[in-house]
């Protein structure tokens, strides 16, 4: 059950980085456009649903790290 523990620990790690690439992505992609109808913060809330699934793969890990 251990090597599943890090799997989670992985995946909560990889979905971190993904998570900050498509943030800063979409934030500079906003932030040079014209004529946007939003501003280039609105970007940041493409890291709600990494932020749910991080927040899961870490529960998991540790749940699953505990049994022994």
């Amino acid at each position: 059950m251990k090597k599943v523990s890090y799997i989670f620990w992985g995946a909560a790690g990889l979905l971190f980085v993904v998570m900050c690439v498509v943030v800063m992505f979409y934030y500079n992609k906003m932030k040079s456009g014209i004529g946007n109808s939003a501003p280039p913060s609105v970007a940041f809330l493409y890291a709600v649903p990494f932020a749910v699934a991080i927040i899961i793969c870490v529960i998991l890990a540790v749940i699953i790290g505990k049994k022994r």
